[in-house]
């Protein structure tokens, strides 16, 4: 099957914002309607709880096989936000130690590092890549403990990091390694075995299944303080299990087929981009080293926000960035770590695709593209 193709057909407009959520896959609506009377709380013992409790454990099943681990290593939460915290909190509280960061990361991530004693930004490049000497010399400045938090891929530009490097030079020097993967998981499979990370997260909601549940993957080496206190989730994150959701992501990622991605979609309209819109840029890595459904490009002369809201009135749904920093005008964090001038920064906008478009729907966004562009640049002449 492919990965949401089939709900495109039923969706308005042309959506180009699946780096912020995914429709729900048809599989995942029929199963979820199927629950809908399963109320039981999945930690009662009478025979509705069991089965409760039965449904938690497929899904469990079904995650562990998808990123190629043991059920047992799988941690429920609510989400995306939920894994960096739990890890990066629960770990720190365990152990005093420094945590190394990439200034690209998710705000959830920036926003918990800031609440701690001992951190260090990394450095990375124009593209986001982080910085392997800067990472080397980070490690090595004192005899403190580390943890070094990454993102496998940032999802407002696309930049892919060279996550296993990073994680044996890491290892090196006797660090533990946490990599946020859900900006990436819709694209590039996890191999927990062959990365060797110490912890690793990611959301349902990319995966065409519901938002509220995340996934937190840990070494059964790795110690942690709970972020929810109670006796659910090995006591690391407490409260009543959110059985529809969890199922709902084990359903989706049953039958996920990475073989259907391709940059095809993406690439069409990158192309027409530099070949029609004069004085545009395409940020972050080049097009080989970027997630394959991800273009984030900045136009002279106009402001993002001004074309996302000419492009919504075409029925063209595009992001400015992160939908986690919308409502924000103060400059993106990835965008300023890179060292994007400020003007350039407020003249973007993301379109991440699903790889299912059709060239009718392809088209449609270039053209209007080109126009909204045109108009604001003679508005601000």
């Amino acid at each position: 099957m492919s990965n949401i193709s089939n709900k495109l057909k039923n969706c308005k407009g042309v959506y180009l914002d699946y780096a912020a959520t995914t429709p729900l896959t048809p599989q995942v609506e029929d199963y979820i309607v199927s629950l809908l009377d399963t109320y039981q709380n999945p930690s009662s013992m009478y025979q509705s709880g069991v089965e409760a409790k039965k449904i938690i454990t497929t899904a469990r099943n079904n995650v562990a096989k998808f990123i190629n681990t043991k059920p047992e290593d799988i941690i429920f939460t609510s989400g995306g936000s939920a894994n960096n915290t739990l890890f990066i909190k629960g770990y720190t509280q365990k152990n005093e130690c420094k945590v190394l960061y990439s200034p690209t990361s998710h705000k959830s991530v920036l926003k918990c590092v800031e609440s701690l004693k001992y951190k260090c930004p990394l450095k990375v490049n124009y593209t986001g890549k982080i910085d392997i000497q800067d990472l080397k010399e980070c490690l090595s400045m004192d005899t403190m403990k580390k943890l070094v938090v990454i993102e496998y891929a940032n999802s407002e530009i696309g930049t892919i990091q060279d996550v296993k490097q990073i994680i044996e030079i890491c290892h090196f020097y006797n660090a533990i390694v946490y990599v946020d993967c859900t900006g990436s998981i819709s694209q590039i499979p996890v191999d927990v075995k062959m990365l060797n990370a110490d912890g690793l997260g990611f959301s349902a909601h990319k995966l065409g299944a519901l938002k509220g549940t995340g996934v937190l993957y840990k070494k059964p080496s790795i110690e942690l303080e709970p972020l929810i206190y109670g006796s659910q989730e090995q006591g690391l994150f407490g409260g009543t299990e959110n059985v529809i959701g969890i199922a709902a992501l084990g359903t989706a990622v049953e039958d996920y087929n990475y073989f259907s991605i391709t940059s095809e979609n993406r690439d069409y309209v990158h192309d027409y981009i530099i070949n029609n819109i004069v004085d545009s840029h395409i940020i972050g890595a080049d097009i080989d080293s970027r997630l394959p459904h991800n273009l984030y490009v900045c136009f002279d002369g106009i402001e993002g926000e001004s074309l996302m809201i000419l492009l919504d009135m075409a029925d063209i749904q595009v992001s400015t960035g992160s939908a986690c920093t919308s409502g924000d005008l103060t400059p993106s964090s990835t965008l300023t770590a890179i060292g994007l001038d400020e003007k350039l920064i407020h003249s973007g906008i993301r379109m991440t695709f699903s790889g299912y478009e059709t060239k009718d729907e392809l088209d449609y966004l270039c053209s209007n593209l080109q126009r909204c562009v045109g108009i604001l640049r003679q508005l601000n002449k």
